[in-house]
């Protein structure tokens, strides 16, 4: 029997003039139709407009800490924010709190970023940024659960200190990409990845990378992908279960007044086709 992947929406962060109080309704909305997660993009300050490039112009996990309020099951994530172009300690801080707001509902989902004039803007070091991710990742892990010190990095790193809160359920960590550094990276550090722009037969390629490099750790392979029409939207979901997605987040098209009609929709032909 063919796995059936759990839904997740990619909720809607590209207009300026968006009522948040709208975003909460879809929070609301996606919960009730059995959606498993929502995820909200990120990007600090981009060099074109905010829009499909370029989402997040609410601040992901402030943002988040408001849909916790408004929510009580669904899962809550980013996908991705962009870690190395933040401090660790303050998306450290910011996490466990949320954790813990939330009932242990986050998923934080990260990634190295891919924008370069964006890196410039706010000072943050693009040419590094993997192997700051890799080091971030590794002091969130220290910071979250019970690691009050010492810790050594190549660039951060401390020798006394308290941290609080260390939220339980431990914080789930997503990390996004498709290349090898980001196999591994996921391998090494991640209880999911996520990946994206990539076919059926190539994610099972990669979910079976990730499987080798992983090893006995257990590291849940999950894509996002983009709505066209209901019918065709569940059938590439299915396609993605039988490639060995355990999750498939689907981003339903620009902030138009439709998304939860959309959302609706193929919610419908999925428990039609279940």
């Amino acid at each position: 029997m063919t796995p059936t992947p759990v839904l997740e929406a990619v909720l809607p962060s590209e207009r300026a003039d968006a009522d948040p109080r709208a975003l909460a309704a879809l929070a609301r909305q996606a919960e009730d139709l059995g959606y498993a997660a929502v995820w909200l993009p990120d990007h600090l300050l981009p060099p074109g407009p905010y829009g499909p490039v370029y989402g997040g112009v609410h601040e992901p996990l402030v943002t988040l800490g408001y849909l916790a309020a408004v929510t009580h099951r669904i899962r809550l994530g980013t996908s991705v924010l962009v870690l190395p172009m933040r401090s660790p300690f303050v998306v450290a801080k910011q996490a466990a709190t949320l954790q813990q707001l939330s009932a242990g509902r986050l998923a934080l989902g990260v990634g190295i970023g891919w924008d370069r004039a964006e890196f410039a803007a706010v000072g943050a070091d693009f040419e590094r940024r993997a192997a700051r991710t890799d080091e971030a990742l590794r002091l969130l892990r220290h910071l979250t659960e019970g690691g009050d010190g010492p810790f050594e990095g190549e660039f951060h790193g401390y020798e006394r200190g308290v941290f609080a809160p260390h939220p339980a359920p431990r914080l789930h960590l997503m990390t996004g990409g498709t290349s090898a550094p980001a196999l591994r990276r996921a391998a090494r550090y991640a209880d999911s990845w996520q990946a994206f722009a990539l076919t059926p037969p190539e994610f099972a390629d990669r979910a079976a990378r990730l499987r080798e490099l992983a090893g006995a750790r257990r590291v849940a392979a999950t894509t996002r992908i983009a709505w066209t029409d209901a019918r065709t939207t569940a059938a590439e979901a299915r396609a993605f279960g039988a490639a060995g997605a355990a999750a498939v987040a689907v981003h339903f098209g620009p902030d138009d007044g439709g998304y939860g009609e959309r959302m609706t929709a193929l919610a419908r032909e999925w428990s039609a086709g279940s």
